[in-house]
Protein backbone atom coordinates (compact mmCIF):
# COMPACT_ATOMS: atom_id res chain seq x y z
CA UNK A 1 0.00 0.00 0.00
CA UNK A 2 1.30 3.42 -0.95
CA UNK A 3 1.79 5.69 2.07
CA UNK A 4 1.00 9.28 1.07
CA UNK A 5 0.96 10.68 4.61
CA UNK A 6 4.02 12.58 5.92
CA UNK A 7 6.58 9.90 6.80
CA UNK A 8 10.04 11.47 6.57
CA UNK A 9 11.88 12.31 9.79
CA UNK A 10 13.48 15.70 9.27
CA UNK A 11 11.46 16.36 6.12
CA UNK A 12 12.61 19.99 5.93
CA UNK A 13 16.25 18.88 6.12
CA UNK A 14 15.67 16.32 3.36
CA UNK A 15 14.01 18.98 1.19
CA UNK A 16 16.96 21.33 1.77
CA UNK A 17 19.36 18.53 0.78
CA UNK A 18 17.32 17.86 -2.35
CA UNK A 19 17.41 21.53 -3.33
CA UNK A 20 21.16 21.67 -2.66
CA UNK A 21 21.64 18.63 -4.89
CA UNK A 22 20.22 20.62 -7.81
CA UNK A 23 22.00 23.87 -7.04
CA UNK A 24 24.12 25.09 -9.95
CA UNK A 25 22.92 22.28 -12.23
CA UNK A 26 21.48 22.80 -15.68
CA UNK A 27 17.89 21.80 -16.38
CA UNK A 28 19.13 18.61 -18.09
CA UNK A 29 21.48 17.75 -15.22
CA UNK A 30 18.62 18.22 -12.73
CA UNK A 31 16.29 16.07 -14.83
CA UNK A 32 18.96 13.35 -14.99
CA UNK A 33 19.45 13.51 -11.21
CA UNK A 34 15.69 13.24 -10.68
CA UNK A 35 15.48 10.26 -13.02
CA UNK A 36 18.31 8.45 -11.21
CA UNK A 37 16.77 9.24 -7.83
CA UNK A 38 13.37 7.93 -8.93
CA UNK A 39 14.91 4.70 -10.22
CA UNK A 40 16.96 4.21 -7.03
CA UNK A 41 13.91 4.73 -4.82
CA UNK A 42 11.70 2.56 -7.05
CA UNK A 43 14.28 -0.21 -6.82
CA UNK A 44 14.35 0.18 -3.04
CA UNK A 45 10.54 -0.07 -2.85
CA UNK A 46 10.55 -3.03 -5.21
CA UNK A 47 6.80 -3.68 -5.07
CA UNK A 48 5.27 -3.23 -8.52
CA UNK A 49 1.76 -2.58 -7.13
CA UNK A 50 3.01 0.16 -4.80
CA UNK A 51 4.97 1.68 -7.69
CA UNK A 52 1.85 1.57 -9.90
CA UNK A 53 -0.10 3.44 -7.20
CA UNK A 54 2.73 5.99 -6.96
CA UNK A 55 2.59 6.55 -10.72
CA UNK A 56 -1.17 7.08 -10.54
CA UNK A 57 -0.83 9.51 -7.62
CA UNK A 58 1.97 11.44 -9.33
CA UNK A 59 -0.10 11.83 -12.51
CA UNK A 60 -2.85 13.68 -10.62
CA UNK A 61 -2.52 17.45 -10.21
CA UNK A 62 -1.22 18.12 -6.72
CA UNK A 63 -0.30 14.41 -6.57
Amino acid sequence: MLNTKPNIAGADDFYADLLALHEGKSEKESADINARLILLLANHIGDKQVLAHALEAAAKPGG
